[in-house]
């Protein structure tokens, strides 16, 4: 059996698609569905249960979880960017990863986990993933505080080279319908160009970037999820390890690239960063991969222009999930 938790989210449910391509379906649901929509995704999929995140913690402090468990894949987290009651996001994000990291070890079962490009804060110490470049880290949010913090405690136990952690950075595809603000610009873009025939994005507020020359690295989710697999197949493969697709694009080209894939001509339409957010803003991130291809993963990261068109005329349109 394969715990998948965050299993009804975004890249949680992305995996377990990936997963059931392999043929695998003895997957366990771990997840806090309530009143979202997350169980949307999980409908065209195959699983075999579906447990609460607050059952499931329950029965791993009390040694209740199968007994054959081969991976355990905690995608589970508040992922909001401006979530600010940090005591929330430390118990839910941090003391959550380190007690599943901690059960995992004990019972020799192999452990990934989410980090997040968040943690590399403004970019003035670089996207480097070598561990040597942790602690020099300044996190800009309460979100990427959460997550550094599980990074570092890692280091410092010394558990670096017996569970793996992934630095996403901005991801986006199918299955972020229930994501609200938090979804990618590519799933808000699409409703908004429908109905306006125009996109908001963001001004530039520095004189060094222009008006949605602001850049990210994009990573397609379906990227993310053959990293994950690939990462099963290697269990050797421990430590820090940025996903994205090792280059910059700016908002602009992102833009561009939605309304060719609906066929409709580029009318952007640039607003103010709101104040509550821009001091917390990135103006650029690059994920460094080196990393990850030295360790062994040479499949090519999917072109933007391409995800964009899939994830928008696939999808998007017509509302879609992932399904096998």
């Amino acid at each position: 059996m394969i715990i998948v938790t965050g299993g009804g989210g975004f890249i949680g449910s992305a995996l377990i698609w990936r997963l059931n391509q392999e043929g695998i379906t003895d997957i366990l649901v771990v997840d806090e569905l309530g009143s979202t929509s997350k169980w949307r995704n999980l409908v065209p999929l195959q699983w075999t249960d579906y447990v609460h995140k607050d059952v499931f913690l329950s029965d791993l402090v009390e040694n209740h979880l199968p007994k054959q468990i081969d991976a355990i894949i905690h995608m589970g987290a508040c992922s909001s960017t401006t979530e600010a009651d940090v005591d929330f996001l430390w118990e839910n994000n941090t003391q959550y990863t380190q007690l599943l990291a901690g059960y995992a070890l004990e019972k020799d079962i192999p452990f990934i986990y989410a980090s997040s490009a968040a943690t590399y804060g403004n970019g003035e110490n670089g996207f480097d993933d070598n561990h040597n470049t942790v602690e020099s880290l300044r996190p800009i949010n309460p979100y990427a505080f959460s997550k550094q913090a599980v990074d570092l405690w890692a280091l410092r136990e010394d558990l670096l080279d017996q569970v793996t952690g992934l630095k996403f950075f901005n991801v986006y595809g199918p299955n972020e319908f229930h994501k609200g603000e938090m979804r990618s610009l590519v799933c808000k873009a699409v409703e908004q160009i429908q109905t306006t025939d125009k996109l908001n994005l963001f001004k530039s507020h520095r004189d060094d970037y222009g008006d949605g020359d602001q850049k990210r690295d994009f990573v397609y989710v379906k990227d993310c999820v053959d990293v994950i697999w690939w990462l099963l197949q290697n269990p050797h493969v421990k430590g820090l390890y940025n996903i994205g697709y090792g280059e910059a694009h700016s908002w602009n080209e992102l833009a561009n690239a939605i309304f060719s894939a609906l066929d409709k001509p580029t009318s952007i339409n640039y607003i103010d960063i709101p104040d509550h957010i821009r001091g917390q803003y990135q103006y650029y991130t690059k994920a460094d991969i080196s990393k990850l291809r030295n360790a062994g993963y040479s499949k090519p990261f999917s072109p933007l222009k391409d995800t964009v068109t899939d994830y928008v005329q696939n999808y998007l349109v017509p509302g879609a999930y992932l399904e096998v």
